[in-house]
């Protein structure tokens, strides 16, 4: 996996620690579904991810994280020596560490757990029903207990 991290929020880990956590996390997500590509991943504030989910989705108020997949509806795949951009993931650190709290486990857990959220849509997985939120949620589970991040 190709990763590029830009975070935008003050947190605890330096830049170095976050794009090797994030590299971490994603790799082993894409070595789940046997998927290679590079994905582009920011970390912000809720007021950014606010102001992103208000345009791209028309829903006013903060969110987790948001996916903006580049291969969404192709058909076709590119060749394989290439490497295809997958999409963006943008990440809330803000929510991030209240949805940690609330569910009582560590912010390494809940950010791991988005960012694997969004690369799976990233790819085509979605939750709109209660069979596909079954198969998502259980690959989910599945990589982050791959990576010693269980609840």
């Amino acid at each position: 996996m190709v990763v590029d991290v830009e975070t935008e929020i003050p947190w605890p880990l330096t830049d170095v620690e976050s794009t090797v956590f994030t590299e971490r996390v994603l790799t082993a997500a894409a070595q789940k579904l046997s998927i290679y590509g590079e994905v582009s991943v920011r970390f912000v504030d809720d007021a950014t991810i606010h102001e992103l989910n208000r345009t791209y989705r028309a829903v006013d108020r903060p969110t987790d994280v948001l996916s903006f997949a580049m291969l969404e509806g192709d058909e076709s795949f590119p060749i394989v020596d290439e490497i295809v951009m997958l999409g963006d993931i943008v990440v809330s650190v803000d929510t991030a560490k209240v949805q940690a709290d609330e569910y009582g486990h560590s912010l390494e857990r809940e950010l791991a757990f988005l960012l694997v959220h969004g690369f799976l849509h990233l790819n085509g997985y979605d939750h709109q029903d209660d069979e596909s939120e079954r198969e998502m949620f259980g690959l989910q589970e599945e990589i982050l207990q791959s990576l010693g991040l269980q609840r």
